[in-house]
């Protein structure tokens, strides 16, 4: 769950890297770095916290002055959430620099790291991200198997980057920065979501989701495919397939569940639609006879909104939501720690009070944030509640760049529907089946989602 963004060809890349960052805050806010290449030098500078905070407006127009970029707005799923794990990361090689941002997860860094440090390689971060340095830096010792023609711009670094890929295992979307190039690489199942977009000038630019290519004026172009290799400089632009195709794609169906912004573009599609859809299944799924539709915001709100406008019943916002408090928001001392979801949520009596209310929300992963919002809207004179989920159980955690709890900590991996509708205290809870949100994301009927929390059907191992 970490966001990445590329510029190529502009005079003012680290300013507008810093605002494609701020677009895909949604994914990252424990720490942002941005690298700029001056077409000599490769500098970076990393920051703890929100982007907004991160950066002054020397560092952006003087410190980080060059033509070329990409950023990172982290979310730790390897690795601690410490400041040695800030990407991008910068490394030096024998012929030059370049710097890395990587979202995604591998699921064999383990192995690789610990054969890696057999072999006396020297480690400075957690994150599995360092071992796509220390597999390229290496790579002149064990050419890849990979026999493809490439460019006379390329031949020097890419078969570097091609035998780091033929070695890892798991989902990556990355962005490499060298001094004159900028490359972007999406793993052969198309796990993450990368896009490439262009601006009325001709700067090109490189993102986790298309909202971060409106916020700097460009417009959306294409995926990066599954598998390609993109390379950007100033021949053009040329794709590789270093590792050939595979038509069992494995998109992340959660993007379209929770985690991109609903005014987004991935995997072909509009979030906004899908999420809606989602919406709409439930309700034809789940009919339920009462007065109010009530989303959990933000994340509830489109299905709540495809649910009442499939089933007629009125949407209202029965739950206000303060915008101050983040994602990753940290529960105060233990006093009022059973207050901190009234920090998030508060309810609206008018709204709520002797009503018979649907509440939805996009997924149910601990239970116990629900427990506390069921609690409130019972306070604030619920007469009934049915709690509509617009995703199936999650079950199982994921291996591929989403900080799931063990599965010890999901609550549908131990308990029935029963038990956890008794636990939360609603009168019905209803989840969307694994048909119904799959025929939702399937807007052009392609295939191959990854569904393994949902499902515990892992594509890789």
């Amino acid at each position: 769950m970490c966001g990445i963004f590329g510029v190529y060809n502009h005079k003012d890349t680290a300013k507008l890297t810093f605002l494609g960052l701020h677009a895909l805050q949604h994914r990252g806010q424990e720490a942002v770095g941005i690298a700029v290449s001056d077409g000599y030098e490769i500098k970076v500078a990393h920051s703890e916290g929100l982007v907004m905070n991160a950066f002054n407006e020397k560092q952006l127009d003087k410190d980080l002055k060059g033509s070329f970029a990409i950023g990172h707005v982290r979310y730790s799923t390897s690795g601690k959430s410490n400041p040695s794990n800030i990407q991008p990361f910068v490394a030096h090689y024998f012929a030059g620099s370049f710097a890395v941002a990587h979202n995604g997860n591998l699921v064999n860094e383990r192995e690789i790291r610990e054969e890696l440090e057999k072999e006396g390689a020297i480690f400075h971060t957690t994150s599995d991200t360092e071992v796509f340095i220390h597999l390229i830096a290496r790579a002149g010792k064990n050419p890849p198997s990979i026999n493809v023609r490439l460019h006379p711009n390329d031949e020097e670094f890419l078969p570097l980057l091609f035998s780091s890929l033929e070695k890892v295992k798991g989902a990556y979307s990355l962005l490499i920065l060298r001094e004159n190039q900028l490359i972007a690489v999406r793993d052969i199942f198309g796990f993450r979501p990368l896009v490439l977009g262009k601006n009325k000038s001709g700067s090109l630019f490189l993102a986790s989701e298309t909202c971060a290519l409106d916020i700097v004026d460009a417009e959306y172009l294409r995926d990066i495919k599954p598998g390609e290799v993109l390379v950007i400089d100033s021949v053009g632009m040329r794709s590789y397939f270093p590792l050939g195709f595979t038509e069992k794609s494995q998109k992340c169906i959660f993007e379209y569940v929770y985690f991109s912004r609903p005014d987004s573009k991935i995997f072909g599609d509009w979030v906004y639609s899908i999420r809606k859809e989602m919406g709409k299944n439930l309700a034809r799924e789940k009919p339920i006879d009462a007065d109010v539709v009530v989303p959990v915001l933000d994340s509830g709100l489109l299905a709540a909104k495809g649910y009442s406008e499939e089933s007629g019943i009125p949407l209202e916002i029965g739950l206000i939501r303060n915008h101050y408090i983040g994602r990753s928001f940290i529960q105060p001392i233990q006093e009022i720690r059973d207050l901190s979801v009234k920090l998030k949520l508060n309810p609206v009596r008018q709204v709520i009070e002797g009503k018979r209310v649907i509440l939805i929300d996009d997924s149910l992963v601990r239970g116990t944030t629900a427990k506390k919002i069921v609690n409130m809207l019972r306070y604030a004179g619920a007469k009934e509640i049915h709690f509509l989920i617009s995703s199936p159980p999650v079950i199982s955690p994921c291996y591929y760049g989403i900080d799931t709890p063990t599965k010890e900590e999901l609550i549908a991996s131990k308990k029935s529907i029963e038990e956890i509708k008794n636990e939360i205290g609603v009168d019905t809870l209803h989840y969307l089946s694994l048909e119904g949100m799959i025929n939702a994301a399937n807007v052009h009927r392609q295939k191959g989602f990854c569904t393994a929390c949902f499902t515990e059907e892992y594509p890789i191992l």
